[in-house]
């Protein structure tokens, strides 16, 4: 990862974001996920985009996403069944709370609407008031850092937790 962020391409990133970047890499790749190796297009998200999803399986879950931006990065963390970690988010610090709780990418119910069910929307409750979000732009962090990278982890694990494998019995 330190070998492709030095690449003349990736001048655009800070140094504090080069530092994000590959503490955020170490950290996701002990809970079992990588980003294959190469970091792509961003398309419309940013200029690059790192994609994390879960190693040595067939059916890739993407788990977080970093958009590589002119001025800046941005996590992005791909969170379903919100209703189950209710009391986990509810309780969690102030920046992670505000991810699920903010106007930012609030459901306007737009034309993707069939018999009244958009593939599109999460829905969830938190302190008792129903949220509805748009998937495509949902669960978006800007300007994370080292700081709050524990967080970022410990949510992951909240939502992603690291499966023991069972001993044999012999």
């Amino acid at each position: 990862m330190k070998n492709l962020l030095s690449e003349e391409r990736f001048h655009i990133v800070s140094a504090e974001d080069k530092q994000f970047i590959l503490a955020f890499n170490d950290e996701i790749t002990k809970l079992g996920y990588d980003f294959g190796g190469s970091i792509g297009s961003g398309f419309c998200w940013g200029k690059y985009m790192i994609i994390y999803s879960k190693s040595g399986v067939k059916s890739k879950q993407v788990a977080a996403r970093i958009y590589i931006r002119e001025n800046s990065i941005v996590l992005r963390l791909f969170l379903n069944k919100i209703d189950n970690h209710r009391k986990y988010i509810e309780t969690a610090n102030g920046f992670i709370k505000e991810a699920f709780t903010n106007d930012y990418g609030n459901c306007n119910h737009c034309h993707n609407d069939k018999g009244g069910i958009c593939k599109f929307r999460k829905s969830y409750t938190l302190e008792d008031r129903l949220i509805e979000k748009c998937n495509g732009i949902t669960f978006e962090f800007w300007e994370p850092n080292l700081e709050k990278l524990p967080e970022y982890i410990n949510l992951l694990k909240e939502f992603y937790p690291v499966k023991r494998s069972r001993a044999l019995n012999i």
